[in-house]
Formats: structure tokens, sequence, C-alpha cells
């Protein structure tokens, strides 16, 4: 099996090192292309995969084809490589908003999974939801759900308005962590913490957060609850953040990013 990653952003580059580190695929059979002369010549230098700038010198011999460039550089690309695939190969396709009849349409092909992968993949902790065309066979989406594991977890989605929706919870989610990291950085420094202890503070008290969660039966709402004491610290905090719906909000948000997932589609 060969495995062909177009795009060597940060997302392309992402899974090109998780595979050839896998125990699915040998450095010979991942290549990877973009269209970034200089990044190619340095990918080159450093790389335990093949590397191409011209698509005609590796997408005919690919088995799976990963498309990791931006959207709107679809059509484009399309264009460029129709005349080069095969019925037989199989397209997992990491842009967002870009529908699977679009790519059917614009490669001429019917083997298409759409998947929706997050910034943690580039520490073998992202999430990949996806769903695929009904001409994936059931051998095929397990190579695919093995591949995408590569980078974390996956988890398959009946619909592609499914896809829409991981888009504003998984996808990106990372950044409202984020979001919520700086709030609680910022408000630390203001009360005298040096940048350093701030960070160290809310990073270990997120990381630490997350292993009880993962590590219990226990539903965020419970953990809360066993945290926060009556007239307590905890408490004064959460009854803060209900008073200022701040869980109205982050649900707003998070349907915006689903919203915007689906206008993209259009």
């Amino acid at each position: 099996m060969k495995v062909l990653v177009i795009g060597a952003g940060n997302m392309g580059l992402a899974y090109a090192k998780a595979l050839v580190k896998s125990e699915f695929l040998s450095s010979h059979n991942l290549m990877i292309s973009d269209t970034d002369a200089q990044k190619t010549e340095e990918l080159k230098k450093v790389s335990r995969f093949d590397v191409f700038t011209n698509l005609e010198d590796c997408l005919p011999v690919a088995d799976i084809i990963f498309i990791a460039v931006k959207p709107y550089h679809s059509e484009d690309l399309f264009k460029e490589i129709k005349h080069l695939m095969t019925k037989d190969q199989l397209v997992i396709s990491i842009m967002a908003g870009v529908t699977i009849q679009s790519m059917k349409d614009g490669l001429g092909i019917t083997k298409v999974v759409r998947a929706m992968p997050n910034l943690p993949a580039q520490v073998g902790k992202g999430l990949t939801s996806f769903t695929a065309s009904d001409e994936v066979s059931r051998l095929e989406l397990s190579t695919v759900e093995n591949l995408l594991n590569t980078t974390g977890k996956s988890v398959r989605l009946d619909t592609e308005n499914d896809i829409d929706a991981s888009t504003g919870i998984s996808g990106s989610g990372p950044a409202y962590v984020f979001y919520f990291m700086q709030s609680m950085m910022d408000a630390a420094k203001k009360m005298g913490f040096s940048e350093h202890d701030s960070k160290v503070l809310v990073s270990q008290t997120f990381e630490g957060a997350v292993e009880l969660f993962n590590k219990s039966d226990l539903s965020p709402q419970s953990w809360m609850n066993r945290v926060a004491s009556k007239g307590g610290t905890t408490r004064a905090a959460l009854d803060s953040m209900e008073d200022n719906n701040v869980k109205q909000l982050i649900e707003e948000a998070a349907y915006a990013a689903f919203d915007r997932a689906v206008e993209l589609g259009k």
C-alpha cells in the first residue's frame, strides 16, 4: 500500500510524520507533495519519506491519497489531478467544508473519505472524525481508521452534517481551550504571578483535570460538584460563570463554528 499526502502544511506534515512512524507503512511507501520548492527541498534533507513537487511523479502510483490543502485551493487542485486519478484510488480529505460529492465530481472518482482532524494531531493526541462515501468498503474503512489513528483517535460518523457538527466541537475545540487558558493566565498575572508561573499554574491544572476526567466514569458536572463546596471559593467562581451565562456563550461559539462549516460546504 502506497500513501500520498498532498500538502506539507501543519496537518499534512502531522499525518506524514505519524504515518511513517507507524507499523502500517515503510518509509518508501509514504510520499508527500507540495508546490513550495523550498519546503520540499528542506523535507528531502530531513524526512523519512519520499518528497515530490510534481504530482505526476507520485499520484499515479498511490493507493490512498490524503488531500491536506486549504479548501480554497481545492478546485484548482482537482482540475490539475483529475486526469491522473483512477477509479481504484481512495481519497481522504481533511479540507474543511469540501463535500464528498464535490470531490467525486471534481476528481471523477467514487471512493472518498471526508475527515476533520484537530491540531493536537501534531503531538499524537488528535481527534479525527470521518465519514465515507458508500463505495468505500468495510476493509478500506478499517484501513482508513488505522491510518487516522496514527495521530491519536478517530470516530466514524454517519453523515457529513455530523462532520460539520464535529468541526464546532473537536475541530475548532482546541482554540476554545486555549482561549480559556489565556484568560486564566491573564487573571493569574493580574494577581501578581510571573508569566512562567502563570503558565505552569494553568497548564498543570488543565492537564490534571483532563486526566481525572479520562480515568473515571464521572461527568464534568459530577466533578464540579465534588470540587465546589457550598460557600467555598470554587462555588464563588462557578456562580460567577453562571451569572454571566458563560455556558450559553460557549455553546453559541460551538454553533457558530458549526454554522460556518455548513456555509463553507455550500
